[in-house]
């Protein structure tokens, strides 16, 4: 008759000649270490734990375990203009000499001038007209080309690193520990979907297809005898506000159960995850970490944050990150630091 102990020895042998992993405990890594401990962390851990266990009234079979995460301010810095901007700018400067009409010609003008505050009174037209110029009028193959030598060279004005360099080290963090947990994380942001696949995969171990974003049309044509893909100046679909909800369904056809954002812009996504039929997770990384990297909110130019946003994210039990307290680190190259312990209650 085998004893008890001999079955457990022979268990014992099974896991190790298969590789088993040991049972989570207080010896296992921690999965969020940039991440002070706390309610938010503790919060994480738990909603995945009970979404992730079977038997639990919570759980979620994995095809449905969607994950959702806004880019600019969600997961890389987006101060002092979105990234994207600023390779538009570059791109102007780089073609200009194509362009004559451009030295006299608004909002390009003032892009070769170097007159920023003028150039920003031309608001969302004037963008539109610059990512038209700069986005359009060539294949597909070459713009990826074009975006990814650019991300190799480009500099942030601040941090004198790579963009590349500059994404938040708590939140690659928290993508890698949902996927070692079952769920499929997507981008869903309002960024251009042609500029993000370019790094997205590099950056946060998300592949193309998982990038939902505004995208411009593009036709199919034989250059230079080549089937090809071209990009045209007209837009196909804006994914902002209520657009990020529309994406979602339309390009992934599942409603998230998990979110996170950092801005009026990601308040629909939120809200339409809010509304998923068990139990689900929102998010909002709020920068007030003027040190470490930026504090900004109701005002800011990128990435507002009103205080209606924030009423209505703590009246509705979302979790909102505050970069200064929650996370001991921003970047992976910034050394972590210890958090502040909370003060005693006065009398």
């Amino acid at each position: 008759m085998i004893t008890t102990v001999r079955l457990m020895a022979v268990a014992a042998l099974i896991g190790v000649w298969m590789g088993a992993s040991p049972a989570p405990g207080d010896d296992a890594p921690d999965p969020l270490p940039s991440w002070n401990e706390g309610s938010l962390k503790s919060n994480i851990l738990d909603y995945v734990a009970r979404v992730t266990t079977e038997g639990s009234p919570d759980f979620v079979p994995k095809p449905e375990r969607i994950a959702t995460f806004d880019n600019d301010g969600t997961l890389w810095v987006e101060k002092p203009v979105y990234t994207q901007f600023v390779f538009v700018i570059d791109r102007v400067k780089a073609v200009a000499n194509q362009h004559p009409d451009w030295k006299t010609k608004e909002p390009f003008k003032s892009v070769l001038d170097g007159n920023t505050e003028k150039l920003l009174t031309y608001g969302e037209k004037g963008a539109m007209a610059l990512v038209t110029a700069t986005h359009s009028g060539m294949t597909t193959v070459e713009f990826n080309d074009i975006v990814s030598t650019w991300l190799k060279t480009a500099k942030h004005p601040r941090y004198k690193r790579l963009y590349t360099d500059l994404t938040y080290a708590p939140m690659i963090e928290l993508l890698e520990y949902l996927r070692a947990n079952g769920f499929t994380t997507f981008i869903v942001s309002g960024g251009g979907t042609a500029f993000m696949r370019a790094y997205t995969e590099q950056c946060y171990g998300i592949p193309p297809w998982q990038v939902v974003g505004s995208s411009g049309e593009t036709e199919f044509r034989y250059w230079d005898s080549s089937p090809t893909l071209v990009k045209l100046p007209d837009l196909l679909f804006f994914d902002d506000g209520p657009g990020k909800a529309e994406g979602i369904n339309h390009y992934i056809g599942r409603q998230p159960i998990f979110a996170f954002g950092n801005s009026i812009g990601d308040k629909e996504m939120l809200e339409w995850t809010a509304n998923c039929k068990g139990l689900c997770f929102m998010g909002l990384v709020h920068h007030d970490d003027a040190k470490r990297e930026y504090a900004y909110g109701p005002d800011s130019d990128v990435g507002r944050f009103p205080v209606e946003l924030m009423e209505d994210a703590l009246a509705n039990g979302w979790n909102v990150v505050s970069m200064k307290d929650d996370w001991n680190r921003i970047f992976a190259w910034g050394a972590p630091e210890a958090a502040v312990p909370a003060q005693a209650p006065q009398d």
